[in-house]
This record gives structure tokens, C-alpha cells and sequence, in this order.
């Protein structure tokens, strides 16, 4: 068992000797580390041996009793602190029992009371050992399950069952920012269903697991959250805006990887859409996008990752994905519901917009970004879509949303 080490402060050797020889120090599971003749030097060894019970006098040289109290209290706060004082400097004794001092002794020193004193200070540092050791443990034990607990309380967020005033103090818990999220995201395995005779559910569970090291892997700079949900869905909560790229080479990834299609969403959180609002909006939208077909989002993904090209057109897309510009052009207006032209300029539009949030570019630089020749066409395509020129929008003009 751990003996508690004691240092001894008193400037008569006297004291401090009989001390020594009137307590049986193993038998209470003590050990006499040093002896100090003054405060000044009782501080010094203190720390250098990391006590855990201090014997003073109130009435040394060079540094009195009260100041190395208040010094060690700084300096090793779980130390107990047993003064030895006088009839005369009882006034002294009762400013040091304010300073949080674990118990007082009168002088001449009796040997039964210092006994007893002694023996109850180890008794109570052996129970606040177990203490820490058992706050150490439950610690632990909450550290190992911080995803889980993560995973419900989002699932309660999502679902209503969270009030916004308990918010704040569960994200401090979670080890997460103290500050609403940004971004909330959902990937879904699009023929999940359609496989599930053919899938095992540890063979879906090992899918969905590479999934979620995926997308951990393509967001390790950022901080998030990721959560399953349902048999066939992937939660991501971000606290910063991820590019459309970045979004892009998870799907890329994940149908290279795993060899798997998927239909992810992701939207903005902020006033005016919340939690709930994005959660539904996601889930509405991977759910009804299970129909759309492999060349539709084959000629999503291309047009993402091409749209800067101001040569981009319905035919260079179709050639990339050998079909007739044609079929592509019936099959987008089809299942998206809007044409390749709507669908080519939301996306530049958007990436205008972030571009234009995020950087002083000039306006001419930020049309060549994102696909347009001139300056010209680019405001007007802008203008049609938000209701305002560029450099209106930059001002801060109202504006529609994309």
C-alpha cells in the first residue's frame, strides 16, 4: 500500500525530533519524508517531495506559518496542512483554519492526539484516492462511449426530443464546439434494399463501416460528427462549410472503394433552416433520388468536377460518359426535373457565390472561375438566378436563393 509523505516544519528541533519518535508512522501508513527549520525552506522541500501532509508551527522564521499555508495551498492544493500552535497564537490558528487547514494541534504536543489527528488525515487521503481512482474510471468508461452518446443525442436532435437551452451544455460534454453546427449532410446506400437478400448483416455492417472511414478520412481536417441512421443511411454533422469537391470525392470514393452507389445531400444550416429542417430535407432527398440512374449522376459528378470549363457543354459531357447528348439531355430533364443548362448554371452560380463570400477576387476573375467567357454574360446568368447583379450581391444586396 502507497504511504503518504509527510514533511515536518517547526524551527525547534526539539519539536520537530519528538515528533518523529512519538507516532508510530508505518502502522498509519505514513512516512516521514524531510524536516524544515523555517517556511521558506518547508515550502522548497514540500514541493520537491510532492507532500501529501504538512506538520507546521504558525511561528517560524523567515516565512510564518499563514504565508506557507496560502503558498502550499497554490502549489499542492490536495496537500492537508496540520498546524501546531500555542494558547498565544490561537488568534493565528483561527485565520489558518480559514484557509482551508485540515486540523490544528495545541502545544505541548500530545502524542495520543497527534496519533489520532495523523491517523484520520491517511484514512481520508486513502478515501479520496479511491475516489479519483473511481472518477478516473467512470472518465474512462465515458470517454470509451462518447461516440454513442454523440449518436444519441443528435438522433435526439434530429427527432425533436432536445430542447434548445440543454444544447449548449451537451456539445461542452461531447467535446464538441460550443456553437451550432454549419453543415449537416446524409449519404445513403441507394440499392441497399434491392440487395438485402443477397447481403448478410455483418457483410452490410462492414460496408457502411467502410463508408464512414471514408468519409472520416476525406473530413479529417474538419470537425465532425458521423452517425448511422436507420439500415442504410450515414449522418455527417460538420462545424465548417466543405467545399463541393471535397463532398464530390467522398461519392467518387466510396463507388471506387466499396463498389457501391450512393446518393448523398448536404445542406447549410443557419436562421433559417435548422436541424430538423436540414435532416428532412437530406432524408427527402437521398430517399427520392433512390430512382435516378447511374448516368444521371455519373453526369452530376462530371459536371462538378468540370463546370470552371467554359467549354463544357452538353456534348462534351455526354461523350465522356458514351451516351448520345440526346438520351443525357432527356434523362436529366427527366428524373431531375430541370434541364442541362438549369443544372450547369445553379452550380456555377453556386460556386460564384462562395467565391465571392470567401475572397476579395475581382468580379471578372471570379466569372473566369466558374465557366464564363465574359464578365458580361456571367453578371446576367447571375442576375436571372439571384435576383441581383454580382457586385450588388457582394454589397450585401437581398437576394433569392439558388
Amino acid at each position: 500500500m502507497e504511504q503518504w509523505k509527510v514533511l515536518i516544519a517547526d524551527d525547534e528541533i526539539i519539536i520537530r525530533e519528538g515528533i518523529r519518535e512519538v507516532v508510530s508512522w508505518e502502522s498509519i501508513n505514513l512516512k516521514v519524508v524531510d524536516e524544515a527549520e523555517d517556511g521558506e525552506e518547508a515550502l522548497e522541500l514540500a514541493v520537491q517531495h510532492d507532500i501529501d501532509i504538512l506538520l507546521a508551527d504558525l511561528n517560524m522564521p523567515i516565512m510564518n506559518g499563514l504565508t506557507l499555508i496560502k503558498a502550499i495551498r497554490k502549489q499542492l492544493p490536495n496537500c492537508k496542512i496540520i498546524i501546531i500552535t500555542g494558547h498565544d497564537e490561537f488568534r493565528y490558528a483561527q485565520e489558518a483554519v480559514r484557509l482551508n487547514v485540515t486540523d490544528y494541534i495545541m502545544k505541548p504536543v500530545d502524542p495520543l492526539q497527534l496519533t489520532a489527528v495523523l491517523e484520520k488525515v491517511s484514512l481520508q487521503l486513502e478515501k479520496e484516492q479511491k475516489q479519483r481512482k473511481q472518477m478516473d474510471l467512470a472518465s474512462k468508461h465515458i470517454e470509451k462511449n462518447i461516440p454513442l452518446f454523440r449518436e444519441h443525442f443528435f438522433m435526439d436532435w434530429i427527432e425533436g426530443r432536445i430542447t434548445q437551452e440543454n444544447i449548449g451544455a451537451q456539445l461542452e460534454f461531447l467535446h464538441l464546439p460550443n456553437e451550432l453546427p454549419k453543415q449537416l449532410g446524409m449519404i445513403r446506400w441507394a440499392d441497399m434494399e434491392k440487395n438485402a437478400s443477397l447481403v448478410t448483416e455483418k457483410e452490410r455492417d462492414e460496408i457502411l463501416c467502410k463508408v464512414e472511414n471514408i468519409i472520416r478520412e476525406q473530413l479529417l481536417t474538419y470537425t465532425h460528427v458521423i452517425f448511422r441512421q436507420e439500415r442504410d443511411m450515414v449522418v455527417t454533422i460538420l462545424w465548417e462549410e466543405v467545399e463541393e469537391q471535397k463532398l464530390l470525392n467522398i461519392e467518387k470514393q466510396i463507388q471506387m472503394d466499396v463498389k457501391i452507389v450512393t446518393n448523398q445531400h448536404f445542406e447549410m444550416l443557419n436562421e433559417d433552416i435548422h436541424m430538423i429542417t436540414a435532416y428532412n430535407r437530406c432524408k427527402q432527398f437521398v430517399c427520392s433520388n433512390m430512382e435516378v440512374s447511374y448516368i444521371v449522376r455519373r453526369a452530376k459528378q462530371y459536371i462538378s468536377e468540370h463546370y470552371s470549363d467554359s467549354n463544357l457543354s452538353l456534348e462534351s459531357v455526354a461523350d465522356s460518359l458514351r451516351v448520345s447528348s440526346v438520351y443525357l439531355s432527356r434523362m436529366i430533364k427527366q428524373e431531375l426535373g430541370i434541364s442541362f443548362i438549369r443544372l450547369l448554371t445553379k452550380l456555377r452560380i453556386k460556386k460564384a457565390i462562395e467565391l465571392l463570400n470567401t475572397t476579395n477576387m475581382p468580379i471578372h476573375e471570379v466569372s473566369e472561375q466558374v465557366g464564363y467567357e465574359t464578365q458580361h454574360y456571367f453578371s446576367t446568368a447571375f442576375k436571372k438566378v439571384m435576383g441581383v447583379s454580382p457586385k450588388q450581391y457582394r454589397q450585401g444586396s437581398a437576394f433569392k436563393k439558388v
